[in-house]
């Protein structure tokens, strides 16, 4: 079905911002006024084709009775990380019909590998690779459902002039088709933060201390809009709504482009045939940036990947981090 979608609706790639909602509106009627307002390829709106694959899921989610949230959550992953202005790019969307709200936020893409076999890598500000791949690190659109959040624990670092222990949430994926091992891949969505370890320092009374009595303690980095290894991910303020939204109540996600989409664009740059004509979208800046997107099918990288594994020497012993001073 999303093959045969009308060109007049995905040919907004080469149409400017304010005849977009307009557009939109005459090919979807079903969307609410509100809602066309943010429709169109301008910094903060979504493109018609990822609006309307996301609704489409949201409600057979919400018929089929596995839903019922009234928001959902839809990502453009071929927008770049950084806005014209430079501030950070907008492609993680947070749709609420009921309430009648919409956000574009920022989030984080699969930053890849470069290996001796196959350079599936990605740069900063636009993804050029997608795949399912396990052990790819990355991006795979295509149908989600949020799961269960799992909490753990990532380091002590200092608040106020106090060491506390830092605990970070991820969000599971459950992906249908070919988004199906999300959870052998381990997809899913949490803020872009990590604790970057620099030494350990003793505090047996610690729930995280290890068999010494030890703990890790670091500095936070944050990473926001970056790449990431396959999740989504989002800014610490963004993530706590995402994650309230969520909480004890499920909801969908869906990410564009799938692989179809991919390979479809691919074509049309390789035939020198304008999107629009073909009836597809790709963000234009970053398409100019990539030249050609690549869609990975797991196939065929999983076994480059595995050959890759099975060539690294065995792991040592884990190296102790120094005695903090």
């Amino acid at each position: 079905m999303r093959l045969m979608l009308l060109p007049l609706i995905l040919a907004v790639v080469s149409l400017g911002a304010a005849s977009l909602p307009s557009l939109a509106a005459g090919q979807a009627s079903d969307i609410p006024d509100w809602l066309q307002a943010h429709v169109g390829t301008g910094e903060g709106q979504i493109a018609p084709v990822v609006l309307e694959r996301a609704r489409a899921l949201h409600q057979r989610k919400v018929g089929e009775g596995a839903v019922h949230n009234g928001c959902y959550f839809a990502m453009d992953a071929t927008r770049p990380s950084t806005s014209p202005d430079g501030a950070l790019g907008r492609r993680f969307y947070i749709i609420c019909e009921a309430d009648q709200t919409f956000r574009a936020v920022s989030s984080g893409y699969g930053n890849g590998r470069k290996l001796s076999r196959a350079d599936f890598s990605n740069g900063r500000e636009c993804a050029k690779n997608f795949s399912n791949a396990e052990g790819s690190k990355l991006t795979m659109g295509g149908d989600y459902v949020t799961a269960e959040p799992l909490t753990s624990f990532k380091g002590y670092t200092s608040v106020s002039g106090k060491k506390t222990p830092f605990l970070r949430t991820f969000l599971q994926f459950e992906g249908e088709g070919e988004t199906a091992n999300a959870r052998e891949r381990a997809i899913g969505g949490h803020p872009a933060v990590y604790v970057k370890w620099q030494c350990r320092y003793k505090n047996a009374e610690s729930p995280y201390a290890d068999e010494e009595g030890y703990v890790p303690y670091g500095s936070v980095v944050n990473y926001t809009g970056g790449r990431s290894n396959g999740c989504t991910s989002w800014s610490p303020s963004d993530s706590e709504e995402i994650l309230a939204i969520v909480q004890d109540n499920p909801t969908t996600l869906y990410i564009y482009p799938e692989s179809f989409d991919i390979d479809a664009v691919a074509q049309a740059v390789k035939d020198r045939t304008s999107l629009s004509d073909a009836g597809l979208y790709w963000n234009a800046a970053c398409l100019k940036a990539i030249g050609t997107p690549r869609f990975w099918p797991k196939g065929s990288l999983e076994p480059i990947i595995d050959a890759w594994r099975e060539s690294l020497p065995p792991p040592g012993p884990p190296a102790k981090l120094p005695i903090c001073r």
